[in-house]
């Protein structure tokens, strides 16, 4: 014993001297023999379980199988029945799509659809769990809640069954019919096989047309029974024309119940929000007249029209709005002559509860300035009015500016640009409020503009009264519609006396 160590000792030190790196090295390498030993590799077993099976050669130029063109797949769940159908057949650039059989006149997610035939082809299994089981039921398959049967263009069929979801939560236990061998297949495959029919249609009420598509908007209608009077919107004639300039930025006016321009940022929901409104979800599909009553829209809340310009009318009916335990506030709604009725939150479906107040803009005067060909103005007894003439109306321009007319006041010749930096005044202002609701006064105005708008062919008359000892009342065309900070009016006042002399207009008035 004391010979081995001497002489283990005595190699150590010549390792030593042989250098200390080596030494080093070699003592410390990883050991290639004894210590643990490594455990053996889990081998998954991945199985292709459904395929055509009329399908056995390779293809030549690949190598590979190919796979067989699905033509229908039976799926039953605990929601009932889908029967998937071939929409198109397969083509050299496409593969197939599909359709639900019984629902070819709803909009589906036909992308959705798809998946329950070409997750089925050529499915394959993440492992195998246990062959000739004799207790399926420990894995949910003595009694399958998923039956899915595919049927190739071939004939070829393979039905297979979904039972419970593995403790990983990744895999769902499998079982193809005629077998006892129990495999595991990915969950991202399988989670659409337990859908309804319903959770394969789009929740859209109306489909949004391609942007080249899109047609015009000609005039929206909203008639509900909680107001006496309609909501009428019409295209601005600014969007009839590429030439025309004023109006405000909103594509719409309000013609009922009042003249309004439009706030661009509030109206249009309300003018195109239909073309695409999106559903919470589905009250019924293929509904029948029990069903149309049932949510109320056997005699509608509020019906929506809209007529477009491409000669197609649509027709939205909507309920009284109500409280959805799970999506809060909404309506029925359902397009008149459509067999579908959808549940719309009442933030998408604005047409339920908008007040004309909610989309009419504030400004008063919208028209372009070289629109006009006459305008007056009138404050105690002092008059003047204006034509307004182009210079040289023959030559076309991209844009007009004071040179380009000929201005005369009280039949006299007035500076054009001073004309432009007047008008510049009456419309910097917006109104404080609307005031719709107002009777129209039986003095006297405190001022006075009328003016002619060659292009839209309309003259409009805006009188402003005293109203209390901070606003004015605003009336156009005999109605009463706006409320205004009264110095705007007293200023406006003041710079119609300045219109004869050389003094700058007064541009602020708070």
């Amino acid at each position: 014993m004391k010979k081995t160590a001497k002489g283990i000792f005595a190699l150590v030190g010549v390792l030593a001297l042989m250098g200390g790196g080596v030494a080093y090295l070699k003592l410390t390498e990883p050991e290639e023999e004894g210590g643990d030993p490594e455990p053996p590799a889990v081998v998954k077993q991945e199985v292709i379980i459904v395929k055509d099976e009329t399908i056995t050669e390779p293809d030549p130029e690949t190598g590979i199988l190919p796979e067989g063109v699905v033509k229908t797949v039976e799926v039953t769940n605990s929601s009932g029945d889908l029967h998937v159908i071939q929409k198109t057949g397969k083509t050299e650039d496409s593969g197939a799509t599909y359709t639900l059989k019984d629902y070819q006149d709803v909009l589906l997610n036909n992308t959705l659809v798809g998946t329950l035939a070409n997750n089925a082809n050529g499915l394959t299994t993440t492992d195998l769990i246990e062959e000739n089981c004799r207790e399926l039921g420990k894995f949910g398959l003595d009694k399958p809640e998923i039956t899915v049967d595919v049927t190739y263009e071939s004939g070829s069929e393979t039905k297979f069954y979904i039972g419970d979801e593995t403790p990983t939560g990744s895999d769902y236990y499998v079982l193809v019919d005629g077998s006892n061998t129990v495999y595991t297949v990915r969950s991202s495959a399988l989670m659409n096989y337990s859908k309804s029919a319903v959770e394969f249609m789009e929740k859209t009420v109306l489909e949004a047309p391609a942007d080249d598509q899109y047609p015009a908007i000609d005039k929206l209608t909203i008639e509900r029974e909680d107001l006496d009077y309609n909501i009428v919107l019409e295209l601005d004639e600014k969007d009839k024309d590429d030439k025309f300039s004023g109006g405000t930025s909103a594509t719409h006016i309000m013609t009922e119940p009042i003249e309004a321009y439009l706030s661009v940022e509030r109206s249009t929901d309300i003018t195109n929000g239909m073309f695409g409104l999106s559903a919470a979800d589905i009250y019924s599909v293929h509904c029948k007249e029990s069903d149309i009553a049932a949510a109320g829209l056997s005699e509608p809340f509020c019906t929506v029209t809209m007529e477009c310009g491409d000669g197609k009318d649509y027709v939205l009916l909507l309920s009284e709005p109500f409280t959805h335990s799970e999506h809060g506030k909404c309506c029925y709604a359902m397009l008149k002559d459509s067999n579908t009725i959808y549940i719309v939150k009442t933030d998408n479906a604005k047409w339920a509860t908008v007040q004309p107040v909610d989309i009419a803009s504030k400004i008063f005067i919208a028209s372009y300035v070289w629109n006009i060909d006459k305008l007056s103005v009138n404050a105690g007894g002092d008059s003047k009015d204006f034509s307004i003439e182009r210079i040289d109306p023959e030559v076309e321009k991209s844009s007009l500016s004071s040179a380009d007319f000929k201005v005369m006041m009280n039949g006299s010749e007035y500076d054009s640009e001073r004309y432009r930096k007047f008008y510049s005044y009456l419309i910097s202002a917006s109104a404080e409020d609307f005031a719709f609701e107002e009777e129209y006064p039986g003095d006297d105005p405190m001022a006075v503009i009328e003016y002619n708008d060659t292009h839209s062919g309309k003259k409009t008359k805006i009188e402003f009264f005293s109203h209390t000892n901070l606003n004015a009342l605003i009336a156009v065309d005999g109605k009463c519609k706006f409320l205004i900070s009264k110095s705007y009016v007293t200023t406006l006042i003041d710079n119609i006396k300045r219109l004869d002399t050389d003094e700058e207009f007064v541009t602020t008035w708070k």
